[in-house]
């Protein structure tokens, strides 16, 4: 028989050698002469002969995913294999059908059919505190192939021949991760689960998916979980990490520090985000903030949340707050009337305020750095009309993208070129038509040719290779000036800008002229 590919060129040649019943007989009959068998070989059917000849092949050989690849079995087996597939997720302990090998091409499709199944499992783990444990089966060849860990615990010298293991410390969902990463190849991390995950890889050495739990934690990064995710990674020792969530609460410390995730911190990531010299955030915004962790503290120590109470868990971190740097009403309103403070210290920050000669204070009394905003100018040119540029209500627009993580703070536009006037205006900002920010305000131009700030309440996270709408609908004074000579691609420290036409623009705005002159960011 000869065996060929689809494309008709050889590939091995197989022949054959059947023995038919006659001969059989015949050889029989032979044999019984000659006496060289004895009855009961004789009545026995000889062996099927078989010769493989395999032909020349001078291309490289390929693997079994390679030849076979992945698809959707035939109808008569797309019942047996969701039936496997729902069994890994419900352990259901056997394989009802013979012959499942035959099912999957691959050894890695074979192989995911063990995860999660009692079917020839020689070791289970117990795993999840006292409450909330789950019994998992497990294949001691296929685990110490996927972890060094487990390779010295079922393998290593000091390997103890136990066949259940309980594991306290790791949660029953992220232990189910990490295994189907080990059996099949795959990786499956949710939003709640990923920080047990990494945990779950970091403590058995898994170093592919413990960097794909990172991974996912910096995409997903944002105001509401850069406190708790900057205490997690100081804790899993991943200085990257550690770093995107500084920027993130450095652009966006005020929304970082109101999120019910900066209360779940711990003693020592408090501190350090309290000595922060370029926290991006009002002092009276840190005091509440410090206080609102001090009362959910209060709560894990099981105390009382009274005034002195909060002041003991907060320790000398509440030395920490730059309070005489407040503005003085923020002060007078807020910290002075919160209780938190002694007579003797409200007193002193009194006098700092107000006297030449100022007291000693305990707190720190010079202002943070903060974070000082870049400014990307997309026009070489401006120039003003008799006849433009005019607003009615109409929407000047323009598209933009990044290369970097950026944090936009707002707009720099344009002013009257009739004299200084003030203008009402809405920024927004979106992508993809989900609107990201916005905001409604007043700024006053001069008459000059110069551009004015305008603010969102919060900065906005501008995430790389993306495109954002940035949006301004003016009332005012109807001329003014406009640019011109737009460039598509600007340069802006670390950070490459490009800009294209936007369907939203309905006032004249593009690429080449209008208003929306710069964007205003953090990086």
């Amino acid at each position: 028989i000869l065996m060929v590919d689809e494309k008709g060129k050889n590939m091995k040649c197989l022949t054959f050698f059947l023995m038919l019943p006659e001969t059989v007989k015949n050889r029989s009959k032979k044999n019984s002469k000659k006496g060289n068998s004895s009855s009961s070989s004789s009545s026995k059917l000889p062996p099927v002969c078989y010769e493989i000849i395999t032909l020349k092949n001078k291309k490289k050989k390929k693997m079994a995913a390679d030849i076979f690849p992945r698809k959707k079995p035939a109808n008569t087996n797309t019942t047996a294999v969701q039936q496997y597939h729902q069994q890994n997720l419900n352990n259901n302990n056997t394989i009802p059908a013979p012959n499942w090998q035959g099912l999957y091409p691959t050894i890695r499709e074979r192989n995911a059919v063990m995860f999660n199944n009692d079917l020839m499992a020689d070791v289970h783990f117990v795993v999840g505190p006292p409450g909330g444990t789950q019994r998992l089966p497990g294949h001691k060849y296929v685990l110490a192939v996927g972890s060094s860990v487990f390779h010295a615990m079922f393998y290593g010298e000091l390997a103890e021949d136990k066949d259940e293991i309980r594991i306290p410390d790791v949660e029953p969902a992220a232990f189910l991760a990490m295994l189907k990463y080990i059996y099949c190849d795959e990786i499956d991390l949710a939003a709640d689960t990923v920080l047990a995950t990494l945990y779950a890889a970091k403590k058995y050495i898994v170093p592919h998916l413990a960097r794909a739990c990172v991974n996912f934690l910096e995409t997903s990064l944002s105001a509401k979980n850069a406190c708790v995710l900057l205490s997690q990674s100081c804790l899993f020792e991943e200085p990257d990490l550690t770093q995107r969530c500084w920027e993130v609460i450095d652009a966006q410390a005020e929304l970082a520090l109101k999120s019910e995730g900066f209360c779940d911190i711990d003693f020592q990531t408090l501190e350090s985000i309290l000595r922060r010299e370029t926290l991006n955030a009002k002092e009276i915004v840190v005091f509440e903030a410090a206080l609102n962790w001090a009362e959910v503290e209060c709560q894990r120590q099981e105390l009382t949340a009274t005034i002195e109470n909060k002041r003991k868990v907060l320790g000398k971190a509440l030395y920490l707050i730059r309070i005489p740097t407040m503005a003085l009403d923020d002060f007078a309103n807020g910290a002075a009337q919160s209780g938190i403070l002694t007579l003797n210290e409200t007193n002193d920050i009194f006098l700092w305020y107000t006297a030449a000669k100022k007291p000693e204070l305990q707190f720190v009394s010079k202002p943070r750095k903060g974070l000082v905003p870049q400014r990307c100018h997309r026009f070489q040119s401006c120039a003003y009309r008799s006849n433009q540029w005019r607003y009615r209500g109409r929407c000047d627009s323009i598209q933009f993208a990044v290369d970097k993580r950026v944090f936009i703070a707002g707009f720099g536009l344009y002013g009257s070129s009739c004299g200084s006037a003030e203008y009402s205006a809405k920024i927004e900002l979106k992508r993809q038509g989900v609107i990201l920010g916005q905001n409604l305000s007043k700024y006053f131009s001069d008459g000059s040719s110069n551009t004015f700030p305008v603010w969102f309440e919060y900065p906005v996270q501008i995430e790389p290779d993306t495109f954002y709408t940035a949006s301004v609908i003016l009332d005012g004074n109807e001329l003014s000036y406009f640019g011109q000579e737009g460039m598509t691609e600007v340069q802006c420290g670390k950070v490459t800008v490009q800009f294209q036409c936007s369907s939203d623009s309905t006032n004249g705005t593009g690429v080449q002229g209008g208003q929306i002159p710069e964007l205003i960011f953090y990086a």
